[in-house]
């Protein structure tokens, strides 16, 4: 089989760990492709790239294909979200400023209860608390927001101001913002660095939220089914050698790379073990299944996932247009996922769509193969998203 190159986008995160552990483990030459992996300054450059023809694919913030789905952004190429890479794995933080205040209060930062967090953070402030966030359309931005709104912050309680991931430690240093949502490691980062201290973790918020998907042109998805689909299993099979324990620690040797994320293999592992270090005071908590690549359908695009972001957007967007949800919502590829990962023999669940928030416990579901399991995806208030009651 001749090796095709396909040149990926993706930023310097743990949660591009399928793409570059695909890369560099073999199972991308074993699908007949080579991944030419782009690291980019920002997610604007990684959504440019992948709209202006730069690159083939990306690792890809999860609202970004259904923002530019409802006109948003200011760029109008049409994308497709074929699989989900990672599920999770964001971490809340503040400044040393908002630390010092919280702990004088007598906040413990338990790194998990969402509602204690956001009533200690409400008790100290002395305005709207200035968060620093990827990306405007992000994950980081409706967890932040989906939080406040339940809490003792308001809805009002926090103004949104984006740092490039790279540089969130050093925004919280210079204090031109007082706290931040981020993806790992840069979160630990800012702990290292003496920035700030770990508040919560994204998946206080919502259990298991698709936080980066694997984003093509939908022109190029119809027009080259057999190679996306060789690039699909390869980063499944990514994805499922990353779930197992025993691979943890050359994952970190090899994401820690100076040409990949370029930390200390010791801070990735903090994410990829759910083992954390809070504070520069050395404070540890656990957080299992910090973020995940494999278990519980992890990659499968859920199009009630899609619903739940696009009803958020519309919620905060008054310019949003206004194609049905539904519509919307089949920028995550279900249909592809499904025909194209069913050569890798990938139990698929027989729904695309589901109750987001109603599985407290692991729970077993109709599916192809009969052996699938999904995980917890409980939201914080205890509330459910019911796509249905939208259309």
């Amino acid at each position: 089989m001749k090796r095709s190159h396909l040149p990926v986008a993706y930023m310097p995160l743990v949660d591009a760990a399928p793409l570059i552990i695909a890369q560099e483990m073999g199972f991308a030459e074993s699908e007949g492709i080579a991944l030419d992996l782009i690291a980019a300054p920002s997610w604007s450059s990684v959504r440019d790239m992948l709209a202006f023809g730069r690159v083939e694919a990306a690792h890809m913030l999860s609202p970004v294909p259904v923002a530019m789905a409802m006109g948003l952004g200011g760029v109008k190429t049409d994308l497709s979200a074929v699989s989900v890479l990672s599920v999770n794995g964001n971490v809340i933080g503040v400044g040393r400023a908002l630390e010092e205040r919280l702990r004088d209060i007598g906040y413990g930062f338990d790194f998990a209860d969402p509602v204690k967090a956001a009533a200690a953070l409400a008790e100290v402030r002395s305005g709207p608390v200035v968060f620093g966030v990827p990306f405007p359309f992000s994950m980081h931005v409706e967890l932040l927001r989906y939080w406040c709104e339940g809490t003792a912050l308001g809805a009002g309680g926090i103004e949104i101001r984006t740092v490039p991931p790279p540089l969130m430690a050093t925004a919280l240093a210079n204090g031109d913002v007082d706290a931040f949502c981020v993806g790992e490691p840069w979160g630990s980062v800012a702990v290292d660095q003496g920035s700030g201290a770990l508040l919560l973790p994204g998946k206080a918020i919502w259990g298991f939220a698709p936080e980066k998907v694997l984003a093509v042109k939908t022109e190029w998805a119809e027009s080259e089914p057999a190679l996306l689909g060789r690039m699909m299993r390869a980063l499944w099979q990514a994805g499922r050698w990353l779930a197992k324990p025993e691979s943890r620690s050359t994952a970190g040797e090899i994401l820690s790379r100076k040409n990949y994320l370029d930390v200390s293999p010791e801070l990735i592992d903090r994410a990829l073990s759910g083992q954390f270090t809070v504070s520069d005071r050395g404070e540890q908590r656990r957080v299992d299944s910090f973020v995940e690549f494999h278990h519980g359908a992890a990659t499968f695009p859920w199009r009630s996932q899609a619903k739940w972001i696009a009803h958020r957007l519309q919620q905060s967007h008054e310019a949003a247009a206004s194609p049905s949800l539904d519509e919307v919502a089949r920028v995550f590829r279900a249909d592809l996922h499904r025909s194209l990962l069913s050569e890798a023999g990938v139990d698929m669940p027989g729904a695309s769509e589901k109750l987001e928030g109603a599985i407290r416990h692991k729970t077993a579901v109709a599916s192809t193969r009969g052996e699938l399991c999904l995980m917890p995806d409980v939201f914080f208030d205890g509330r459910i998203f019911d796509p249905e009651a939208l259309d």
